[in-house]
């Protein structure tokens, strides 16, 4: 997928980007090879590739939530940006907080912030169950997503503490939802949050298969959560 493959892409779904955004779309994908050179921060490289499946994937969460208007939103190991960045771009209204367990990986999301000029923007270097117990963070965001950090009964013990009552949880899986989804459904609950939607699709040009699952914050988490850091991955709520 070249950029204006990735612009006509999102005008089927009503999303429009203009010459700024893509401009900033292209120096994200230098930037990212540049530094990828140094650091491990993606093995897809290739510059097609890159607009598929960071671009492009990471803005498929707009394909079911609205993200046009002012929101705080939280990226639960977001790595190299994806999917908040990208968001970011398309979306200026939103301010992106990202927590990432990986200094370097902070180091390289100043540095591009910086390049691109993004305001509105924080970068955390922390593990997510400390960050979800800090009271500035805890119950604070609209918005918490996550792609492809762990299975749906650990992100959730992750993610869901972040969100305010009636915010939402978006994670964002390849394939086996259903099944990931079946197996979090005690920690969901217990964690205060409801299942509102599952939305599957395929990328485009053979990409696979994708799930958006969007998980509604209806009650209050227990303090209890998250437990101590990796215990929740070692563990999982079941």
């Amino acid at each position: 997928m070249n950029a204006k493959q990735l612009q006509e892409a999102l005008e089927e779904r009503g999303i429009t980007l203009n010459e700024e955004q893509l401009e900033r779309l292209s120096r994200y994908y230098e930037i990212l090879v540049d530094w990828n050179e140094r650091m491990n921060l993606t093995a897809i490289t290739e510059k097609e590739e890159v607009y598929l499946k960071h671009f492009y994937d990471s803005l498929t969460a707009a394909f079911s939530f609205d993200f046009r208007r002012p929101l705080r939103v939280v990226d639960v190991g977001a790595g190299a940006g994806f999917p908040s960045l990208p968001l970011k771009i398309c979306f200026p209204e939103i301010d992106v907080t990202i927590v990432d367990s990986l200094n370097k990986r902070i180091t390289f999301l100043n540095a591009l912030a910086e390049e691109l000029d993004l305001t509105g923007v924080a970068f955390y270097h922390d593990r997510a169950e400390q960050f979800a117990r800090k009271k500035e963070h805890r119950e604070q965001y609209d918005v918490v997503l996550s792609r492809a950090v762990a299975r749906m009964s650990v992100l959730t013990e992750l993610c869901l503490p972040l969100v305010k009552k009636d915010g939402m949880f978006i994670a964002m899986k390849a394939s086996g939802a259903a099944e990931e989804l079946k197996d979090a459904k005690k920690a969901i609950q217990l964690l205060g949050g409801s299942v509102e939607n599952k939305f599957d699709f395929s990328l485009p040009e053979e990409g696979g298969e994708r799930s958006v699952i969007h998980v509604r914050k209806t009650g209050t988490t227990s303090k209890k959560f998250p437990r101590k850091p990796g215990t929740p991955n070692k563990q999982p709520i079941s």
